[in-house]
């Protein structure tokens, strides 16, 4: 039973050294700093770069054994102001 959750995303080298952005990948800590679940964001790096805050995605949650317990699942949609019914959704 979980009554609180810390997330604490992974920094790989490569984006720190090039300042380049990768596939996100979170660890999900209990209260007492301990793992229970690894989340890793999937998308193409021509999501990341040109339609970065925006961008589609695919979100696996894992447990501690590696299975899959959440899917979380983004479609691209438009922000702008001409189209204002297209709110993101997950």
């Amino acid at each position: 039973q979980l009554d609180q959750i810390i997330i604490h995303q992974q920094v790989e080298l490569l984006e720190a050294i090039l300042g380049t952005e990768t596939s996100s990948k979170y660890e999900i800590k209990n209260h007492l700093g301990q793992r229970v679940y690894f989340a890793v964001e999937e998308n193409g790096c021509f999501d990341r770069k040109l339609c970065s805050p925006i961008r589609s995605f695919t979100i696996r949650i894992a447990d501690t054994a590696g299975r899959e317990v959440i899917r979380v699942i983004r479609p691209l949609r438009c922000n702008s102001c001409c189209f204002p019914c297209f709110l993101q959704e997950v």
